[in-house]
């Protein structure tokens, strides 16, 4: 009974062990693209991009169906129900290992990365850099839709704490803040009282992540940590919550924190779409 424990518990720490990483790179996916256990989907730019070539075997998936549609909404994330009709919609259960790649330097498939991580989905990495360096490394692709039997996805039930709502910003005493949106909207503009940055936070825009003159792969680990130390922000696992303007470009400044080893971040989903609309809350003008 005990040698039968003691396997049970070896199995279970490599399985923990083999989880699945952020980032896969276009090599590795080529030679597993028949593996039953994946499912990859295409968040381009845009429908027209995945008729004219996508990765064979992926499933479409648009930003737009992941976020709410409705204009009142300031946070737009889709409520797990809903979320997890869409992931069924794309033959996506729990048990998969989920492939997501787009051709904006992971703008979109950070996004739903966050949403996976945030249900507790066990295995979901992202293409380093996403179609554009599939294509330009000469790998094989089709112009056939894909659509997958449906299949029934249900949320995990304890998922990573990776949302930040208004009031975490209202009462946060020790989490780093960082704006990822451009200079322009950082600074503020002076002829708009309601425009700047949350006080305290600290300028990091998304696209500086991006390596896009070569194959729109993310920027190396070296660079990236170098930024961010003359930041301050080197505690990886100290609060740590990233914004912009609706949780999209944050979502991609996520899914970079979270490859290199920051363990405690959170997207503000409302961001200053919802922010700037408290005129109790301050903002700050300048650098």
């Amino acid at each position: 009974m005990k040698r039968f424990l003691v396997l049970l518990v070896l199995m279970f720490s490599q399985k923990l062990l083999m989880a699945a990483p952020i980032y896969v790179d276009h090599d590795w996916l080529a030679k597993n693209l028949k593996q039953d256990n994946l499912v990859i989907v295409d968040m381009t730019s845009d429908g027209v991009q995945y008729l004219r070539y996508h990765i064979p075997g992926a499933v479409r998936l648009s930003y737009q169906d992941i976020v709410m549609k409705r204009k009142d909404k300031v946070s737009v994330r889709l409520p797990n129900k809903q979320l997890d009709k869409v992931l069924g919609s794309l033959g996506i259960t729990a048990d998969k290992h989920v492939i997501i790649y787009d051709d904006m330097g992971g703008l979109n498939a950070g996004r739903l990365f966050w949403e996976l991580e945030r249900i507790g989905h066990a295995n979901v990495s992202v293409l380093r850099g996403g179609l554009v360096k599939w294509v330009l490394e000469g790998h094989r692709v089709d112009n056939v839709p894909v659509n997958r039997l449906p299949k029934v996805h249900k949320a995990a039930k304890n998922g990573r704490n990776n949302e930040a709502t208004l009031e975490d910003i209202k009462n946060n005493k020790s989490a780093s803040l960082l704006d990822v949106r451009s200079m322009e909207e950082y600074l503020g503009h002076p002829r708009y009282p309601r425009s700047g940055h949350i006080p305290n936070a600290k300028w990091w825009p998304w696209e500086a992540n991006v390596d896009f003159e070569h194959g729109f792969v993310p920027r190396s680990n070296e660079v990236l940590q170098g930024e961010l130390t003359k930041l301050g922000i080197t505690d990886k696992d100290k609060p740590l919550i990233v914004y912009c303007r609706s949780g999209h470009r944050a979502s991609q400044s996520y899914l970079t924190l979270r490859s290199l080893g920051y363990s405690n971040v959170k997207l503000y989903d409302g961001s200053m779409s919802e922010y700037e609309k408290q005129r109790d809350l301050p903002l700050n003008k300048g650098k």
